[in-house]
């Protein structure tokens, strides 16, 4: 006997009336979006990180139409947001003067649009894929994949985080890097559910994959190796500036002051790096301070690395531009120094306004020409070179960026990266944001040293492991030494493409199995 479409249609519609109230569902569904902070720094509850994505995944199991998916997942994904990025409510309350209920306005609306990952990705698992771990997990990845680089991207809150100190499965970030280790744990959250529906067969996959990932931990493959010179001693400068004091003109002198006098004792040490933006204006202006700096600096045999607003006044031309191109920068200085580095990835309406251009032809908003912007700096950048090695550095959010950190890490001896995540105050942000260094460091067999205004400025090694760190918000000097490495990781070599193509493939196989299996259906 034969099944039309519409009989097909009309015992899915029949399945659909037995699953759990709509709005049931999407309060389960934005809970376990907000659970899943839980399990990254500061909290490292990481077997939540397989809990939230299993609750997601059940929900959307029952047949459903496109849009009740499509919601559940944009519930989902504005409970993680909301909750995982409330760090932002800091950054636009207490530092951008917003009101209280504006500001709880835009966190909400901020959830909403990135909600919209995965909203997208459960409407596609519902009605495009088979509904099945294998596809679930990889249309996860995509979506994490999507959120570096879609609207200049915001790579934040992805499930591999959760395992960075959980070396039994982030052994596969130097090999395939962070979305490895999300789609492993987002396969083996989709396998529990199918165990607990009496479906073994997908826990198989899983459980491969965790193993895989085990041996390499067992086995301890070693991707780098020291380059066998002696270790550089470092002494990160941490100021404890005030945000709201930063940037006020009558504070700049007081902001050199504190710095120079954190660093006099520590002159002598090979390497003295200052966070982002130490110097709160551009180097023409601080220009009699920064000669000062330098000549203790080589009188003492150190290397001065600091964060500062570069102005290219060289490429300056006044008929076609209406100010110099200036940067946020790293610049290296003294003994044995060269090098400046230029921010690559800027962060919307902090650093540049998007899309400005286009805003002028509004009434009210023709005064955005007059506001300045930062430039962005080249992809191709050669890295800093200090005391006879090379150092590739990453300047406050961009080390976020998995590629980008790689393509900045390749043929260097170390890494730095200089922040300052004062805007966030005592909120989880800065903690987190310290779990994505480590994941670099693990990423691409490199030391990291990191200096930051107010915390966490910390020495990583190229496990991932922290191996000093100073305590947050407080005036002091981190010292340690770091280990200059040699060689590459296979993922510095091959990037995301391995994971990619394995879940493209997968996706597609996924699709065309559903597709057979509705042809099938039909035709009974």
């Amino acid at each position: 006997m034969r099944m039309s479409t519409v009989d097909v249609s009309r015992r899915l519609n029949a399945k659909k009336s037995k699953s759990i109230p709509l709005g049931v569902s999407v309060l389960i569904a934005w809970l376990a979006g907000a659970m899943f902070v839980l399990a990254l720094a500061p909290y490292k509850i990481w077997a939540l990180a397989v809990v939230s994505p299993a609750i997601l995944y059940a929900l959307l199991l029952p047949e459903m139409s496109g849009k009740r998916a499509f919601v559940i997942g944009e519930a989902y994904g504005m409970g993680l947001w909301c909750v995982g990025a409330f760090w932002l409510y800091t950054s636009i309350h207490t530092y951008g003067n917003t009101p209280m209920w504006l500001a709880l306005i835009l966190i909400a609306l901020m959830g909403l649009g990135m909600g919209l990952f995965h909203g997208f990705m459960a409407l596609i698992f519902q009605r495009v894929v088979g509904k099945q771990p294998l596809s679930f997990a990889a249309l996860w990845v995509l979506q994490e994949w999507l959120k570096t680089w879609l609207l200049t991207g915001f790579p934040w809150l992805f499930v591999g985080y959760a395992f960075t100190e959980q070396h039994w499965l982030s052994s596969l970030a130097p090999v395939f890097g962070v979305f490895a280790i999300s789609f492993v744990a987002v396969l083996f959250a989709g396998a529990v559910v199918e165990i607990l529906r009496r479906r073994a067969g997908y826990m198989l996959a899983s459980i491969i994959a965790v193993l895989a990932s085990s041996a390499l931990w067992l086995m301890q493959p070693q991707w780098t190796k020291p380059k066998g010179t002696p270790d550089v001693s470092v002494s990160l400068i941490q100021g404890n500036i005030p945000q709201d004091l930063k940037w006020l003109t009558e504070y700049q002198v007081e902001t050199l002051k504190i710095y120079a006098n954190l660093t006099r004792t520590e002159w002598g040490q090979e390497l003295i790096v200052w966070p982002e933006s130490s110097i709160p204006m551009f180097q023409t202006e601080a220009m009699p301070f920064i000669t000062e700096m330098v000549k203790e600096s080589k009188a003492t045999g150190s290397t001065w690395i600091t964060g500062i607003p570069y102005k290219d006044e060289a490429a300056f031309d006044p008929e076609t531009q209406p100010y110099p191109p200036f940067y946020n920068s790293v610049i290296a200085l003294g003994t044995d120094a060269k090098g400046l580095y230029k921010k690559q990835r800027l962060v919307p309406f902090g650093e540049y306004i998007p899309f400005q251009g286009m805003l002028d032809i509004l009434p009210d908003l023709a005064g955005s020409k007059d506001i300045m912007s930062y430039s962005r700096g080249s992809d191709h950048q050669a890295p800093l070179e200090v005391r006879g090695h090379k150092l590739g550095a990453a300047i406050c959010y961009e080390v976020a960026y998995p590629d980008t950190t790689r393509k900045n890490a390749i043929g260097t001896d170390f890494l730095l990266t200089i922040s300052n995540d004062a805007w966030f105050g005592t909120s989880a942000g800065p903690l987190q944001h310290l779990q994505m260094v480590q994941m670099r460091a693990l990423e691409n067999g490199r030391w990291f040293i990191r200096a930051t205004n107010t915390g966490v400025t910390a020495i990583i090694d190229h496990e991932g492991n922290i191996v000093k760190r100073a305590p947050q918000f407080e005036r002091t000097v981190l010292r340690g030494e770091v280990q200059a490495r040699t060689g590459s990781t296979p993922f510095m070599k091959m990037g995301n493409y391995p994971i990619l193509a394995l879940i493209l493939v997968l996706l597609l196989l996924s699709y065309l199995g559903r597709r057979a299996r509705m042809r099938a259906s039909v035709g009974r």
